[in-house]
């Protein structure tokens, strides 16, 4: 997806974007009018559906530069379809949780029925099962690749001509939670798992990662 589909799309700010139940704002996601321009409406973070993150039993480490490494936990082809779109921009919700939860957000402010969200943090392991049983029978397809459990649904959007999507990914107490409308680049998930589990041999794609306060060793 580059900038200039974005352009094309012309939608509206006004339009609502709702993928599913609200779970909250990431910290910082609180957004303001723009400056000099009192009458300015801010804009729209994504709703995002819930996860049980939380402390977690887990040997993976999150990379120590996250959210601000959210590209290098990326391939070069990924990145190539992301060209043009800002990363974590001003307003849209990326950060750090006080949960330790690092927050990826790529979309162009205003454009509200254009937007990645990615959530990578640490999950209870019953209770992370638990959710991705329930989504499992809420019409998501799953299955076990990479060690781990994946989760992963598209539907058309209620609001707008758009498709929309999650994938979840659930491995050794850590969640990869991808909720999108309208930007899905083809092996997005695949690069955040091969670089929080660089497959054996291959030399990874991030700085050295530190452990989270979250996790619990």
């Amino acid at each position: 997806m580059t900038s200039r589909r974005l352009a094309a799309l012309g939608i509206s700010l006004l339009a609502v974007l709702a993928l599913s139940a609200c779970a909250g704002t990431p910290e910082g996601g609180t957004t303001s009018a723009t400056s000099g321009a009192s009458s300015a409406a801010p804009t729209p973070v994504m709703t995002l559906a819930p996860f049980p993150m939380g402390p977690a039993t887990s040997t993976t480490p999150l990379p120590s530069n996250l959210p601000q490494g959210c590209r290098d936990i990326l391939t070069a082809s990924v990145l190539q379809e992301l060209d043009g779109v800002p990363l974590n921009a001003e307003g849209m919700g990326g950060g750090i949780r006080s949960d330790s939860t690092r927050v990826c957000v790529w979309g162009e402010p205003g454009a509200v029925g254009t937007r990645l969200v990615t959530l990578i943090g640490y999950a209870p392991d019953q209770p992370a099962r638990d959710a991705l049983y329930a989504l499992g029978n809420d019409g998501y397809t799953c299955y076990e690749p990479h060690g781990g459990i994946r989760c992963e649904k598209t539907w058309q959007s209620a609001t707008l001509p758009v498709q929309e999507g999650r994938t979840l990914f659930y491995r050794d107490g850590v969640i990869v939670d991808t909720q999108y409308s309208n930007l899905a680049p083809a092996g997005y998930t695949d690069a955040i798992i091969d670089a929080l589990w660089p497959p054996a041999g291959s030399v990874p794609r991030t700085p050295a990662p530190t452990p989270s306060p979250s996790a619990t060793r």
